[in-house]
């Protein structure tokens, strides 16, 4: 899974992981990355399925690479499953 949370400051992090919602306490806690732990609190923006983690890898370097703008319109998406993921 390739996942994007939104920081403090309106920025958006993106990571990969296969247990989204261990990785997401662990960015909450302070220990998920130095980026996100400097801008607490986060909230969960994006998640995206990857077939395996080679997938996601790639993926989450393409994602790095899209500008702010491109990256909102990632969130706004119909490939954004977050929904199906969180309560």
């Amino acid at each position: 899974m390739v996942y994007m949370l939104r920081c403090r400051d309106d920025s958006l992090y993106t990571g990969w992981t296969n247990d989204f919602p261990q990785r997401l306490a662990a960015h909450r806690s302070g220990r998920g990355g130095k980026y996100t732990r400097s801008r607490l609190p986060v909230e969960p923006a994006y998640l995206e399925l990857a077939e395996d983690r080679s997938a996601a890898l790639q993926r989450e370097a393409a994602i790095k690479k899209l500008s702010p703008a491109e990256k909102r319109r990632l969130v706004s998406s119909s490939s954004n499953v977050l929904r199906d993921y969180l309560p």
